[in-house]
């Protein structure tokens, strides 16, 4: 291998699966109980626990539970198609699970690890899919086989961007990722988000981007006004660019602790 290929791999984080090397799926698995990981995955999630005082593993679960409730506001909006990047490991309460029968998902991930169990787990399915694919290029996304045959794009059709644009670098331009979506989207579709923030915890941010250093992937966390540029072009719906305890709790009052995380859904008017 040359010089140049050594240092492509290096950059491409779905070269860097193995269990020597944290990966960031099986460290989120971590996090929320699985066990699907390994014992370098464990040692770089354990860092930031330590690091967070604890909240991550709060933290991912609120994040998930977002997730359920953003799908399921979604699908009574009449959502009936959704479209997750950067989806991560299977766990509970997967999109398709929440958004209820006849709804078509696909699970879109470039990491060999999260295709692996996602086939095994989605391939009876006749209205849920899995594609290992880099969301980095949307158009090899929009265009791909199974994409074409369970997405109608002139249809509303839900983007999915949970805890994964943070690991997208500036250089390769987010916005204009989420941008190439939304612009091949019906009106009436949805942009569900979650993004870590440094705003809240700098210091503690930028020690835990230390660890995703030695990553599969690295960690970028942006301001608030950094991530509410990525619903230009939506309605941010209410209660706007929050922390996950505050995003629609239910019947009970809004969560006064802080979180590094904002969450938020917007609509495509």
């Amino acid at each position: 291998m040359s010089d140049q290929e050594e240092s492509a791999n290096t950059r491409d984080p779905s070269s860097q699966v193995g269990a020597d090397t944290p990966n960031i799926a099986r460290m989120y698995d971590y996090w929320l109980g699985g066990k699907d990981n390994f014992a370098a995955d464990r040692r770089s999630a354990e860092e930031i626990v330590k690091i967070s005082e604890g909240k991550v593993l709060r933290g991912v679960r609120l994040n998930r539970a977002f997730l359920g409730r953003a799908v399921r506001a979604a699908a009574e909006a009449g959502v009936r198609q959704f479209l997750d990047l950067g989806s991560g490991l299977p766990t509970q309460e997967n999109v398709h699970e929440v958004a209820g029968p006849g709804a078509r998902v696909v699970y879109v991930d470039y990491d060999p690890v999260v295709a692996s169990h996602a086939h095994a787990i989605l391939a009876k399915s006749e209205t849920v899919g899995f594609v290992q694919a880099d969301l980095r290029k949307p158009a090899e996304i929009l265009g791909h086989p199974t994409v074409r045959e369970l997405i109608d794009f002139d249809e509303p059709v839900a983007f999915m961007f949970v805890s994964v644009l943070h690991f997208v670098d500036d250089g390769e331009d987010p916005h204009g990722i989420v941008a190439r979506f939304r612009d091949a989207a019906a009106p009436g579709s949805h942009l569900i988000l979650s993004h870590l923030s440094r705003d809240g915890f700098p210091q503690k941010m930028a020690q835990t981007e230390q660890v995703y250093q030695g990553a599969s992937a690295r960690l970028g966390a942006r301001t608030h006004a950094e991530i509410l540029g990525f619903f230009d072009g939506f309605e941010l719906s209410e209660p706007g660019l929050v922390g996950p305890t505050e995003w629609r709790p239910g019947d009970g009052p809004p969560g006064t602790e802080k979180f590094a995380g904002l969450v938020g859904m917007g609509v495509r008017p």
